[in-house]
């Protein structure tokens, strides 16, 4: 089987995109990974089909670089939107369908893709770490030197965690500097670190304001390159007029068969 793809990247966070708006493509787990596989397929952190969805513009299905499905993707649905115009979908505004629920979109003349994000109205709040839900769940940690940290090490060790291993979290380690945050982020499917991750960029932003209600905009530092995060702080934990803002980036498109 002959699989026609294109490969996108958010900040460094890569993925393998697939038009399957005709409904054809069924890929196994295995595939799936395959496809993933830095080695011996494409590479990238998750794959993602873009489908159809009664009253909206696309759909999105995203799949973790082991071959599992994945919860909601901040970086894959910003390259996912601009698949979509790259394929045609020439919009203002885009409404779409992921596995946490609707989202919406816009392309600005800076080439950023702007996501709207699911509200969080749910923040654990520890000695030292917050843990919440932007789409995806998270830990987050602040750090004092985030470019020396072990970051591999550390995230795999609170991923596996008695608490969290069954069904696994996304670990973000976060240095406050003086006009932006730093964060790297060692991701549950893909058991690494990626050089970026959305969702996670957004809980750390949110919980750095945890304190501070009102309208923010946060700049954001992580491997692959700048973001930033606008939200409302209602207090008491609920976020609301979330937004992910940065680059969704072609990369190439290609073919490759498939056992």
């Amino acid at each position: 089987m002959e699989i026609h793809f294109s490969k996108y990247q958010g900040t460094g966070n890569d993925f393998v995109i697939i038009d399957n708006r005709d409904g054809r493509i069924a890929l196994s787990n295995q595939q799936i990974a395959f496809l993933c596989d830095r080695r011996f397929g494409i590479g990238a952190d998750g794959l993602m089909l873009l489908g159809t969805a009664e009253g909206y513009d696309f759909s999105m299905t995203y799949y973790n670089a082991n071959g599992t499905e994945g919860t909601m993707c901040g970086n894959g649905a910003r390259c996912l939107v601009q698949f979509a115009h790259d394929s045609g979908m020439i919009k203002e505004h885009y409404q779409f369908i992921a596995v946490d629920g609707p989202h919406e979109a816009s392309i600005h003349p800076n080439g950023w893709v702007h996501l709207k994000m699911s509200d969080v109205n749910a923040v654990e709040t520890g000695e030292d770490f917050f843990v919440t839900n932007t789409g995806s769940p998270h830990y987050i940690q602040t750090v004092a030197d985030i470019e020396n940290f072990e970051v591999f090490n550390e995230g795999k060790a609170i991923r596996f965690n008695e608490r969290f291993k069954k069904e696994g979290i996304n670990v973000n380690f976060v240095q406050h500097l003086k006009d932006h945050l730093f964060v790297r982020t060692y991701e549950r499917g893909v058991e690494n670190e990626t050089y970026s991750c959305g969702t996670g960029v957004t809980a750390a932003a949110i919980t750095s304001c945890m304190y501070k209600q009102g309208e923010h905009e946060i700049q954001i530092q992580t491997l692959g390159g700048k973001l930033a995060v606008s939200f409302n702080n209602q207090g008491g934990g609920h976020f609301n007029h979330i937004w992910l803002k940065g680059p969704g980036t072609f990369v190439y498109k290609a073919s490759i068969q498939l056992k």
